[in-house]
Formats: structure tokens, sequence, C-alpha cells
């Protein structure tokens, strides 16, 4: 092999070995899980990985959308049990790194949730456990007709108590009761209907949409959506009354921002808004 053919197959033999990959197109920002030899498990150097990319991510005021991908013929199929299972030798039988774990899992959970910029999960294949809370931790979800999803963790003694979290605040109690108590999968289909995807394509094109719909949400000000999106989460959990107090303070400060009378300007002019920082 010549040292040019050495110097051009190095970067690619470095990306291939990264567990998480990272490409910006057109403003979003796509993270690929790349670990399919051990189907995308979520492992400790994942969670780390996944929580450090989100972190830069909100930081960039480039990114106006992220798309979370896998490779290979599983999303995600949670925890790495195999790795959990090592730590059993510990002293406490693994109870402080299990809470370890937990708890960064948790906390990247939450940082989706919180990211300035919308998240959407392209699902091409099974997502189980920790996997379809991935998937429903995501702002918006596309998945291939052929995925599958299940909180399957009480096939091995494990209520899926976590995943619980995000699955019971995107379908209804009865719908994620059974998904945890069954740990039966639901077809993408199924997924659809019961609100824990936004919809459903051909296999091999969910990536392509998922793009779709960051592109369409690049074209909108994302100082409005990093308003609305934060209000959106925050006044699911309160009454009525305070999420209506909640959201009238959004508007009176969204109305103050220079989108807003940019917006409401180019609307009444029949022009296309120019957008602050675009």
């Amino acid at each position: 092999m010549s040292p040019q053919t050495a110097k051009a197959v190095a970067p690619v033999a470095a990306a291939e070995a990264a567990i998480l990959l990272r490409e910006d197109i057109s403003g979003t920002a796509v993270l690929t899980l790349n670990r399919p030899d051990v189907r995308n498990t979520l492992s400790e150097a994942m969670l780390a990985a996944l929580s450090d990319a989100l972190s830069s991510i909100a930081r960039d005021e480039r990114v106006h959308a992220v798309v979370l991908a896998a490779k290979g013929p599983v999303f995600c199929a949670g925890h790495d049990l195999k790795e959990l299972n090592r730590r059993r030798a510990d002293s406490d039988g693994g109870r402080a790194y299990f809470k370890k774990v937990m708890t960064a899992c948790s906390a990247m959970m939450q940082q989706i949730v919180k990211l300035p910029q919308p998240v959407i999960a392209a699902v091409q294949a099974t997502a189980t456990a920790a996997g379809c809370q991935l998937v429903a931790s995501c702002d918006l979800a596309i998945a291939s007709r052929t995925a599958k999803f299940a909180t399957s963790g009480i096939d091995v003694g494990l209520f899926c108590s976590t995943p619980m979290v995000a699955l019971s605040r995107n379908v209804s109690r009865k719908h994620a009761m059974e998904m945890l108590v069954t740990g039966e999968m639901i077809s993408a289909d199924r997924a659809e209907r019961i609100g824990l995807v936004n919809r459903v394509v051909d296999p091999g094109k969910e990536r392509d949409e998922a793009l779709r719909l960051a592109k369409i949400i690049g074209g909108k000000s994302a100082g409005a959506i990093k308003l609305g999106k934060a209000a959106f989460y925050r006044q699911l959990e309160l009454p009525l009354a305070q999420a209506y107090e909640l959201a009238s303070d959004v508007m009176v400060e969204n109305l103050l921002t220079h989108d807003a009378e940019e917006g409401i300007d180019a609307f009444i002019e029949k022009r296309k808004p120019e957008w602050e920082g675009r």
C-alpha cells in the first residue's frame, strides 16, 4: 500500500472504530450509533459519547436540528447487560455501578429533552428497553415499516422502570403498561397509532424523512423553536391554569424578540422573513 493510500484509509478506519458518528448536513447534526456488532447497546462509553455530543450541539448555533440514527440490523437493544452483569462481582454486588449507569442514562435522556434543537429519531430497526426509551425521549421519531419496539426488560426479570418514564409521557397509560408488563414487540404501524412515533416509511427511507423534517425546522426561527420546545415540556407537568400562565409569559417573551417582529412584518408585507442568525 502506498503512503498516499494509507493516509486515505486511516480516517475511514478511525470513523468506523468510533462508537458514535457525527455528520453535519446543512445545519442538521446527524448522530449515528455505531456498535452494530453488539446491537448498539447503551454501554457506559456510548452514554458518555452521546452526552458529550449533545453538550457540544447545545452550544452550536449552526445546528438547527439533530437526527439520531443507527447502523446495523438493530437500532438499539438498550443497556449493555454483559457490561452490567460483570459488576456483580463487586463488593456491593454491583449496586454503586448500577446506580452510576442508570444516573448517566437518565441524565443523557434529559439532555435530549432539554436540548435547544429538536431531536428526530430515524429508527431503521428494532428498539428495545432503553433503546425504546431513547426513541421516546426524542422530540420526533420516524420509523421504518419493518422496525419494532418493546420494553422487554421484564423478559429477563427487570421491569423497564427508567424507559417507563419516557414511554408513559408519549403514549396512554394502558398502552404503556401493556408494553411494560408483557415485553411484547409492537410493530411500527402500532407504534405510530399509539403515538410513540410520528410516521412510518418504507425501509431505508427513515433517515431521508428525518432529514426532510430537519430541513423544514431549519427554515423556521431557531429562537422561537428554542423557547417553544422548553415551554412544551415544562407545561406538560403543570396543572391547566399554571400551564396557561407559563405559556402566556412565553408568548410575551417571544413577541418581544427580533424574529417575531421580523416574522410578523414579513407576513404583512408578503415576503420571506430573515431570521436572526441565519
